[in-house]
């Protein structure tokens, strides 16, 4: 057995590394190398421009492509928890802000696939941590960079 880093991830999650892998191995690898080709033409490759960006712009689509095989290669799937009652890894969670009542509602997932943006956070990130294993009507105070954050727990699904 290998001592790669293991990722946890959902299905979709896993799903969407494979498209982008596809993605990246069928289509911006063939326009980089073409882009290559064409700034070789441009003459004397010491000062070119063009060349040197499709150069670099082929290290970044080699180096995530060999990302994306390590991570695919070393996914460990969520399994969906029959448990509704506590927050787990692939449950969405909904709190609230005390004293403030801000809701807020995130989806805990493996690092792999996290995208707070998305509402999707890294089992890793201090919000996530701080909820796992909790539930419904929980009061929980969670450490974040930005300071202490205490919130409620009002749905988990």
């Amino acid at each position: 057995m290998s001592n790669d880093k293991q990722y946890p991830m959902t299905l979709a999650g896993k799903q969407k590394l494979e498209e982008e892998l596809d993605s990246l191995k069928n289509v911006k690898r063939k326009e980089v190398v073409e882009r290559i080709k064409v700034a070789r033409d441009f003459g004397d490759l010491s000062e070119n421009s063009e060349y040197d960006a499709a150069k670099e712009d082929q290290a970044f689509v080699e180096g995530r492509i060999s990302q994306l095989e390590s991570m695919i290669r070393n996914a460990v799937i969520i399994e969906e928890d029959a448990n509704d009652d506590t927050v787990s890894l692939g449950k969405t969670v909904t709190f609230i802000e005390i004293p403030d009542g801000d809701e807020e509602t995130y989806t805990i997932v493996g690092s792999a696939e996290a995208d707070p943006l998305e509402g999707l956070i890294s089992n890793d990130s201090p919000i996530a941590r701080g909820l796992l294993g909790r539930t419904i009507g929980e009061n929980v105070k969670i450490m974040t960079p930005g300071g202490e954050m205490d919130v409620k727990i009002v749905s988990i699904s």
